[in-house]
């Protein structure tokens, strides 16, 4: 059985897609925190000779990110430089990608993935599919005034030159941010909604791809809960498996995320971290993405649920993966169980 099947825990789950609150990260403010002293010290640690990168990571993955942005804006006015500037001038490769990422306001962080991801020869689609389906209203709204005010153009619209059919579809409704946010659930309508999935897949001979992506990219978090479970007691499938079977290629993905992250964010994310250092080489700008991104969001959780699909923590993986400083800024990030 696979997590992704047991859907009894579900309706009383609470989920990262509505919660506001953001107490489930393993960084805080930290206590006590004087900005002088931590410009003080990264100043030492980058004008030195050669750069003391422990101090630059206990400074910085020990701080809430509003905290960094205070830290940037002093040490811009105390030496007339900026900190991205001089971090990416003393340091490199992964390891100066975490830190230009944890001082990035998270918002401006996930806009410029967005960008990444759009641009060059080829679309970054898993990239894409990962930030739209594990982002709650809030945190795409705030992504899309970012972008704006980065590249002067509108998000949706740059998506809509860079993805088409129906992954583009069912992409461009999540990029919106205007998922319904009503928290009652209507048991009534979950029925009918798991019928007409049904009868829209399993059922019969060629899937209309419209009528899934109309339900899961539009309900509301609750009401899809409960759809998912009327649908198994309709299919005897759960809904993954169903579009497991009738769909392929990046609408599936995208489909196969959204329904993860209704059930669990930060399961679906704790495998893409686990699939990140799976084989052969490890995928860092994914474990940098995920682990910047959330340390202040879910990363409490994203570590328990790594325990519990995969018997190990996610520490103990990442000491046996990553390493240099690069490895020790991730290990301080995840912190231990």
């Amino acid at each position: 059985m696979s997590v992704w099947d047991d859907l009894d825990l579900l309706l009383d789950s609470p989920s990262s897609l509505t919660v506001t609150s953001t107490t489930r990260g393993t960084v805080k403010d930290k206590p006590n925190f004087k900005v002088e002293e931590d410009v003080s010290a990264l100043r030492k640690a980058i004008e030195g000779l050669g750069t003391t990168e422990k101090t630059i990571i206990e400074v910085l993955t020990q701080r809430s990110n509003a905290q960094r942005q205070l830290i940037a804006k002093a040490y811009e006015k105390a030496t007339g430089r900026t900190l991205v500037a001089d971090l990416k001038g003393d340091t490199h490769g992964d390891f100066e990608d975490l830190l230009v990422a944890l001082v990035t306001p998270p918002a401006v962080y996930d806009c410029r993935q967005v960008i990444k991801a759009i641009k060059g020869a080829g679309t970054t689609e898993s990239m894409l599919t990962e930030i739209f389906a594990s982002r709650s209203n809030r945190e795409i709204k705030a992504m899309s005034e970012a972008y704006l005010a980065e590249t002067g153009k509108s998000m949706i619209h740059d998506l809509q030159s860079e993805v088409s059919g129906d992954y583009g579809k069912a992409l461009l409704i999540l990029a919106e941010g205007k998922r319904d946010e009503s928290t009652n659930v209507d048991a009534a309508k979950a029925k009918a909604d798991a019928k007409a999935l049904y009868e829209a897949g399993e059922k019969k001979w060629g899937t209309d791809e419209g009528k899934f992506i109309d339900i899961l990219c539009h309900r509301s978090i609750p009401q899809l809960r409960q759809t998912l479970v009327e649908y198994k007691n309709i299919s005897k499938k759960t809904l993954q498996e169903s579009i497991e079977s009738e769909m392929s290629g990046n609408l599936e993905k995208l489909l196969v995320a959204v329904v993860k992250c209704v059930k669990n964010v930060p399961a679906y994310l704790a495998e893409k971290l686990f699939k990140s250092m799976k084989g052969a080489g490890t995928t860092e700008s994914t474990l940098t993405r995920i682990l910047a991104s959330r340390s202040e969001v879910d990363l409490l959780d994203i570590r328990a649920e790594y325990k519990k699909l995969f018997g190990c923590s996610l520490y103990s993986q990442l000491e046996s993966e990553v390493s240099g400083s690069y490895g020790d800024a991730l290990k301080h990030l995840c912190g231990q169980d």
